[in-house]
C-alpha cells in the first residue's frame, strides 16, 4: 500500500514538469547559402575534431553522470555492515547481587529441607566496552518521499539541457569560424594568383622596354623603373605568401589538423556568390526560434524554477523514509542465539528554521526573474545581430557592384594604354599608373567577393543556419 502511494505521488509529482521540460517542436530554418561540398566536408571535420567541443562533450558526460547518480537516490539502499569489537579496561558495572541473593537463598532452602535455590550466584563485574563482540547485519534504506532527491534530479535533466545548448552554440560559432578561414585562404590564393599576373605582365614591360633600349627607341631609366615596380609586387608577393600560410594554418587549428596539412580549393566559391537573403524580419523570427543561446538560458530558467518549487516544498513538505537491519549480535561468533531484526518508518519535518528556507524561496525567485530579464536582452540583442548582418551583406554586395564596375573600366583603360605604348604613344608613367589602377581594382575586387561571403556566413551564423 505504502508502495502504491509513492508511485502516485511520484506521477503527480513528474507529469507536470514532464510536459514543461519536453523540447519545443522542431521549427522551419533557412539552407546556408554558400554550397560547396569541401567546405561541408571540413566543417563536418572541425565538428568532430575541435579540441573545444570535445571539452563541451566531456562536460555533457559529466553532467549525465550526475543525472545517473541523482537518479540513483530514487533506489533503495542495501548494506552489508560487520563489526568486531575487542577492549580492555575502561569502566565497568559492578553489582553484588551475589552477595545479596546467596545468604536469601540459604536460609529458604533451610526452612524447606530443599535445594530448590540456588546458593552459587556470583557478583555481576561486567566491564562496559564490549569485548569479543560482534554486530554483523545487512542494512536496508528506502526513500518514499524526499523533495530533495525528486527536484535535483529534474534540475540535473534541465541543467543537462542547457549544457547541450551550450555545446551547439559553439558548434555553431566554429561552423562561422572555419567558413570565415575557408574563405580568407580562397582569398590570399587570389591575391598571389593576381600579383603572380601582375609581375607577368611588369617582366614583359621590363623585356619590352629592355628592346626599346638596345634599338635606341628610349633611354635606361625605362628598364630600371619598370624592374623597380617588379621589386614592388615582389614585396607584396612575399606578403600575400605570409598570408596564405597563415590562412591555412588557422583553418587547419580549427579542424585541428596538421597546421601545415594541404587545403583542398573549391574554386566555384570565388565565382557564384551566395543568393540574396529573405526578408529581415522573417531572419529575426527565424534567429529567435532557433538560437541555442535561448535554449540554453530556457534550460537555466527552468532549473531556477524548479529550484524556487524545491525550496516551496522544502517548506511544507517532510520527508519520509523506511528502513531496517537484520543480522546477529552477540559476544564471539557463534551466531546461535544471536539473530535479530529492526524495522523502522521515519519521518522529518522542520517546523522552524529562523526563515531560512522562506529566504531561500525568495533568492531563487529573484534567479529566475533575473534569468527571464536576460532571455529579454538576450533576445533583443539577437534581433539586433541578425540587423547588423543583414545590412552588412547589403553593403558588402553594394561594394562588390562598385568593385566590379571598376574593374571592368580599370581592364578596358589598361588594354588601351598597352596598345599604345607599345606603339609609341604612352608615357612609360602613364602604362605604370594604368598596370597599378587595374591590380589594386583586382584586388579590391577579391576582397570585396570575400567580403560577401565572410558577411554572409556572419548572417547565417546570427539566424543560426546549420
Amino acid at each position: 500500500m505504502i508502495l502504491l502511494v509513492r508511485h502516485l505521488y511520484w506521477i503527480a509529482f513528474f507529469l507536470p514538469t514532464w510536459l514543461i521540460a519536453q523540447p519545443p517542436t522542431p521549427v522551419a530554418t533557412i539552407a546556408p547559402a554558400v554550397q560547396s561540398v569541401i567546405l561541408d566536408e571540413y566543417i563536418r571535420e572541425g565538428l568532430a575534431n575541435n579540441l573545444g567541443l570535445r571539452q563541451e562533450s566531456l562536460d555533457i558526460s559529466r553532467v549525465t553522470e550526475s543525472i545517473n547518480q541523482a537518479r540513483s537516490l530514487f533506489y533503495p539502499r542495501i548494506a552489508f555492515n560487520p563489526t568486531y569489537s575487542l577492549a580492555a579496561g575502561g569502566r565497568r558495572l559492578e553489582f553484588p547481587v551475589g552477595d545479596l541473593l546467596n545468604p536469601a537463598y540459604r536460609t529458604l532452602n533451610q526452612l524447606t529441607g530443599s535445594d530448590r535455590f540456588p546458593t552459587n550466584i556470583e557478583n555481576v563485574n561486567q566491564q562496559l566496552a564490549p569485548n569479543n563482540f560482534h554486530d554483523t547485519k545487512v542494512s536496508f534504506q528506502y526513500t518514499l518521499f524526499n523533495t530533495d532527491i525528486q527536484y535535483n534530479y529534474l534540475i540535473q535533466k534541465q541543467l543537462l539541457s542547457a549544457q547541450e545548448a551550450r555545446k551547439r552554440v559553439i558548434e555553431n560559432e566554429l561552423r562561422y569560424s572555419i567558413a570565415t578561414a575557408y574563405f580568407q585562404y580562397l582569398q590570399s590564393l587570389d591575391a598571389v594568383q593576381i600579383l603572380e599576373n601582375a609581375r607577368l605582365v611588369l617582366n614583359e614591360l621590363a623585356r619590352l622596354n629592355e628592346k626599346l633600349v638596345s634599338n635606341n627607341v628610349a633611354t635606361r631609366e625605362v628598364v630600371s623603373s619598370a624592374r623597380y615596380e617588379i621589386s614592388k609586387v615582389a614585396q607584396q608577393l612575399a606578403t600575400a605568401g605570409k598570408n596564405r600560410e597563415t590562412a591555412r594554418a588557422y583553418l587547419n587549428f580549427l579542424i585541428n589538423r596538421d597546421l601545415t596539412a594541404a587545403v583542398a580549393v573549391d574554386s566555384s566559391l570565388t565565382k557564384i556568390l551566395p543568393e540574396a537573403p529573405e526578408q529581415l524580419s522573417e531572419l529575426q523570427q527565424i534567429a529567435l526560434r532557433g538560437r541555442q543561446e535561448l535554449v540554453q538560458l530556457g534550460g537555466s530558467l527552468q532549473a531556477a524554477q524548479t529550484s524556487v518549487r524545491l525550496n516551496e516544498a522544502n517548506a511544507t513538505i517532510p520527508n519520509l523514509y523506511l528502513g531496517g537491519n537484520a543480522g546477529f549480535q552477540g559476544f564471539g561468533y557463534t551466531f546461535r542465539n544471536q539473530a535479530y531484526a529492526i524495522a523502522q518508518i521515519g519521518l522529518q519535518w522542520d517546523l522552524f528554521r529562523g526563515y531560512e528556507k522562506r529566504s531561500k524561496i525568495q533568492q531563487a525567485k529573484i534567479q529566475t526573474d533575473a534569468l527571464q530579464t536576460r532571455i529579454q536582452d538576450v533576445q533583443r540583442q539577437i534581433q539586433l545581430q541578425v540587423l547588423q548582418a543583414y545590412y552588412d551583406l547589403d553593403a558588402a554586395n553594394e561594394s562588390l557592384a562598385a568593385t566590379q564596375s571598376g574593374i571592368v573600366n580599370a581592364d578596358a583603360t589598361f588594354r588601351v594604354i598597352d596598345s599604345k605604348y607599345r606603339n609609341g604613344q604612352a608615357l612609360l608613367i602613364e602604362f605604370l599608373r594604368y598596370q597599378n589602377d587595374r591590380l589594386t581594382a583586382q584586388l579590391q575586387h577579391s576582397l570585396a567577393r570575400t567580403d560577401v561571403l565572410v558577411k554572409r556566413a556572419a548572417l547565417d551564423r546570427a539566424v543560426a543556419v546549420k
